[in-house]
């Protein structure tokens, strides 16, 4: 056993040994990292000043607020006499607002929205522009009702960027009748910068969001401001606003929820049905090609718990942004899944938020190719392609909320991405649900079929 003094010793002459070490090495590599003197990250993926307009309240100030009303055993809000608001009519101008993410000239912004080949990640300008219609939702509104997302209508990619620059997030209210729900006009395009020139190249995307207004006592639809006209620019964005309200209104009367598939799908159905029964005959030479694949086998999910650092401006729930940015990814994971290559985005068709997500509950994620293009099986008009070097990919994201003890199922949203691939490759349904998907996969593509883009431009930097 050492003696205490001893024991002094040694600790002394480690600690000169230390030091005379310490003198050897140069100065900038003998400074320690102190954690908490690290600048403070101030974004959890959405650009900072649309957070800061989004979350107004801290997280355990809401969370100790609703605790101590509910140990006071505060009753729920009686039914009945909405908030009484006056609702002039408004300038599509006084809600325009804009922001500019400086991913060109902030590298370490751009570190939340570049992914591992530094390409933009569209998922996070997705959730930009559900922050962004947000603030634009209540500049129109005032803060006396509660405004959520209702759908988005279809995103499609204009033009690729072929550099990593500084964007502008730009939208307004153009279409507003006085009811209760508010059309959106959003547009992503290259910063333009101080001379305020920005040519039609420029613009990445333009799409259209519509919100519902809620009375915050009754909790359901009210009224809000209508638009007034002022220009023929703006009656023109107006009345797209008016067709795209009745496009809503007849796809919801054509839904295959609702009603039958017509003749043609009815005999394109029988068709894929008597090549099932092709590919399974022992004495049929002919057999299912390597490339064609059943929907079922294309079939990958997610699960994960909802935190609060993506709630929305009323604290308890989850942002429509998240949902987009979580459903898009996974989307991309699944095309890339099926076809072994990195896919390109063409299209978002249009999506509908059909309920709340709880912070605290359980989000479930599930994505499958349901429709290929070229098809295995053509329609009415249509014409087999063999050996097609491009395919066009149509995946769905189903997803469904269920509370943290896994108590009832709602459904939250469906999302269909259309992507391109360079590969022949194709999908086949089997069951009655996979046709239907089938189907009404098919119908969205053939109704955006002139609109897609191929973005697969040599530099594109999105994805």
């Amino acid at each position: 056993m050492h003696r205490p003094s001893t024991v002094r010793r040694l600790l002394h002459l480690v600690n000169r040994v230390a030091q005379a070490d310490q003198k050897s090495i140069p100065w900038t590599q003998q400074k320690s990292r102190q954690f908490h003197v690290q600048t403070k990250l101030n974004t959890d993926g959405v650009f900072k000043e649309l957070t800061e307009q989004r979350v107004l309240t801290p997280w355990i100030t809401a969370l100790r607020s609703r605790q101590a009303q509910d140990g006071k055993g505060a009753e729920p809000s009686e039914p009945g006499k909405p908030m009484r608001r006056t609702l002039e009519p408004k300038r599509m101008s006084d809600s325009y607002h804009r922001v500019i993410l400086p991913l060109a000239k902030d590298p370490w912004l751009s570190d939340t929205y570049l992914n591992a080949d530094g390409h933009i990640r569209l998922g996070a300008i997705f959730m930009d522009l559900d922050a962004l219609s947000g603030v634009i939702a209540y500049k129109h509104t005032g803060d006396s009702v509660t405004t959520v997302t209702a759908a988005f209508d279809r995103i499609t990619i204009k033009h690729p960027l072929t550099e990593i620059c500084d964007l502008e997030l730009s939208g307004q209210v153009t279409y507003a009748t006085g009811r209760s729900s508010m059309e959106i006009s959003l547009q992503v395009a290259k910063d333009p910068g101080p001379d305020g020139v920005r040519g039609e190249d420029d613009i990445l995307l333009n799409c259209n969001c519509t919100m519902v207004s809620l009375d915050p006592v009754t909790r359901k639809p009210t009224n809000i401001h209508p638009l007034t006209i002022e220009t023929p620019e703006e009656r023109r964005l107006y009345e797209r606003g008016e067709q795209n309200s009745q496009r809503r209104r007849e796809q919801a009367n054509t839904s295959l929820v609702k009603y039958t598939p017509n003749d043609e799908e009815s005999d394109l159905i029988h068709n894929i049905w008597q090549k099932h029964i092709e590919f399974d005959d022992p004495n049929n030479l002919l057999t299912k090609p390597g490339n064609v694949h059943f929907i079922e086998s294309t079939r990958i999910q997610t699960t994960q718990i909802m935190q609060p650092q993506y709630r929305n401006r009323h604290n308890f729930m989850v942002f429509g942004g998240f949902l987009l940015k979580q459903a898009f990814e996974l989307a991309f994971c699944c095309a890339a899944s099926f076809s072994h290559q990195r896919p390109s985005f063409l299209s978002l068709d249009p999506s509908t938020f059909e309920n709340p997500v709880p912070v605290g509950s359980v989000l479930y994620l599930s994505a499958r190719v349901v429709y290929t293009d070229p098809p295995l099986v053509p329609g009415v008009g249509e014409v087999a392609e063999q050996d097609s070097s491009r395919t066009r990919l149509h995946v769905r994201v189903d997803s469904k909320v269920r509370d943290v003890a896994h108590g009832a199922t709602k459904p939250t949203g469906t999302f269909n991405y259309t992507f391109v691939v360079d590969r022949d490759i194709k999908v086949m349904p089997r069951t009655y649900t996979e046709f239907m998907m089938y189907i009404d996969a098919r119908r969205r593509l053939k109704k955006v079929d002139r609109t897609l883009v191929d973005i697969r431009t040599k530099g594109n930097v999105t994805e």
